[in-house]
């Protein structure tokens, strides 16, 4: 089984930006232990992050036009382009996997405009505010939803 890990804009500052919203570990931090967790459930993590919309959906064309039976399920921060980007949206539609999304922090205990997702009605589930530990629990739904397929 394999997991596409997906991080947004900004996500490559984790630690350094706004610890007290998004924690102290790095990005690096956190994949590691994400890696280490998909071993333990047979499952690889391939990840990709990017502050550039273009790159994140070169990425998924890419699942689509080449690896798409390589890649099982899809767990995306989009960051910043949650609330802005339906060209992402319609990238991750048009591979056709099942999603989660996934925020650190609690996006609707913060600024209105961090209310709207382009991508919540479409996903599996969404996790938010849940910190670094989101990422872990979206991985074992996806494994646990995946192995009863």
């Amino acid at each position: 089984m394999k997991i596409l890990l997906l991080n947004g804009p900004n996500l490559n500052l984790l630690g350094k930006r706004e610890p007290e919203i998004y924690g102290k570990r790095s990005l690096q931090d956190i994949i590691d232990d994400l890696v280490l967790v998909g071993q333990s459930l047979s499952c690889e993590i391939e990840h990709f992050q990017s502050n550039s919309e273009a790159a994140l959906i070169d990425k998924l064309h890419t699942l689509f036009a080449v690896d798409n039976k390589r890649v099982d399920a899809i767990i995306i921060n989009p960051a910043a382009f949650t609330h802005t980007s339906i060209a992402l949206r319609d990238a991750i539609l048009a591979v056709n996997k099942p999603f989660i999304e996934v925020h650190l922090s609690n996006v609707h205990a913060r600024e209105a405009f961090r209310h709207q997702s382009f991508f919540s009605d479409i996903a599996q589930g969404v996790i938010v505010g849940l910190g670094e530990q989101g990422y872990e629990y979206a991985l074992r739904s996806l494994v646990s939803s995946l192995s009863r397929d």
